[in-house]
């Protein structure tokens, strides 16, 4: 396991989130900072996964509009297209093509054990299609096209990074070295992840069907002060983190350290004694305070289209060169015909 404090300088790093509901505080938290923070070292590759976002049910002009907001709200965020490479994946026709030859080097039982794919098959059993099943190895060509050598990701992925790494060394071993072999990437003491305010077990996803329980980076000031008052806590009344006993507790705790700069210990020092109420509103303020930076920016981008799409071409270009050099070298290993 390789965590952000461990990363060497100068390695490559790619990174994706799906444009499938609204992206959250816990995305924010859990994904868009570490990645912020990673383009100050490395070389980084960000995506918008659209290509992904077809394995689900998707009304064809929302998915449009989600993309582009999600590539304003990484800017937003703060990744700078000045130090990141940020694009749309449909917009790099290598990940499709690359896709397609990973399929060839993937076992049938490899990709079966995928445990997303059983999840999600469960949760919508009307739509398992081959595209989901095979949603792995257009994950592997997304970070192998970039020869990335970190992959940040949550615990649920990590099982896709290994398959990446599986293929790309069985590949590598059948032909000659072609790709890096990829390492999960884990921010600092396990990574801060997020948890629904109203069901504090469960984590803050972007497609939850209970919004209340779900800070989106959107969200105006006063549904993100509504949202904390009424976050689940308990009924002892001390704030401590205690993960097993506190979900609730700990979660708002979680969520003050990583936007305030405070440690967990610091923070339930700087909140001792203050009460449930006092807990809400301190944290609801600290959120609202965060996002107003993001939101400003995202709608200065979002208002400006043609200069968004600007920076989006920009971004395929410079991807598409990079993984034109890996394809092309894929494809005369295979025996295809180039010209």
């Amino acid at each position: 396991m390789t965590t952000t404090n461990d990363a060497q300088a100068g390695k490559v790093v790619y990174s994706a989130l799906k444009p499938t509901g609204e992206l959250t505080l816990g995305n924010y938290i859990g994904a868009l900072k570490t990645m912020a923070a990673l383009t100050q070292r490395h070389p980084c590759y960000y995506t918008v996964a659209d290509l992904h976002a077809l394995t689900v049910d998707n009304v064809p002009a929302e998915l449009r509009r989600r993309s582009l907001d999600f590539a304003a709200l990484f800017i937003a965020a703060g990744l700078s297209p000045d130090r990141a490479t940020i694009f749309i994946q449909s917009h790099v026709r290598q990940h499709a093509e690359l896709a397609w030859a990973l399929n060839c080097y993937t076992q049938f039982g490899e990709a079966r054990r995928m445990t997303q794919f059983k999840d999600k098959s469960a949760k919508a059993p009307q739509n398992v299609n081959v595209g989901l099943f095979a949603y792995p190895t257009l994950m592997a060509a997304d970070i192998l096209l970039y020869q990335a050598d970190y992959v940040p990701v949550g615990k649920d992925q990590q099982q896709h990074v290994e398959l990446a790494r599986t293929v790309a060394e069985r590949f590598n071993n059948r032909y000659s070295p072609t790709f890096t072999l990829p390492e999960c990437l884990f921010p600092k003491e396990g990574g801060a992840k997020i948890y629904s305010l109203t069901e504090p077990t469960g984590k803050m996803g972007k497609t939850e069907s209970d919004e209340n329980g779900t800070v989106f980076l959107l969200d105006t000031e006063d549904a993100v002060m509504k949202k904390f008052k009424r976050a689940v806590t308990d009924s002892d009344g001390e704030i401590r983190f205690d993960r097993a006993n506190k979900p609730g507790v700990s979660n708002l705790l979680t969520i003050y350290s990583a936007l305030s700069g405070k440690t967990v210990g610091e923070a339930e020092a700087a909140l001792a004694g203050a009460g449930y109420a006092a807990l809400k509103e301190t944290v609801g303020q600290c959120v609202a305070a965060a996002l107003r930076p993001i939101q400003d920016t995202y709608k200065t981008l979002i208002a400006d289209k043609t200069g968004l799409e600007t920076i989006l071409k920009e971004g395929a270009q410079k991807a598409s060169y990079a993984a034109a050099k890996t394809l092309n070298k894929v494809y005369k290993k295979v025996g295809l015909l180039q010209l």
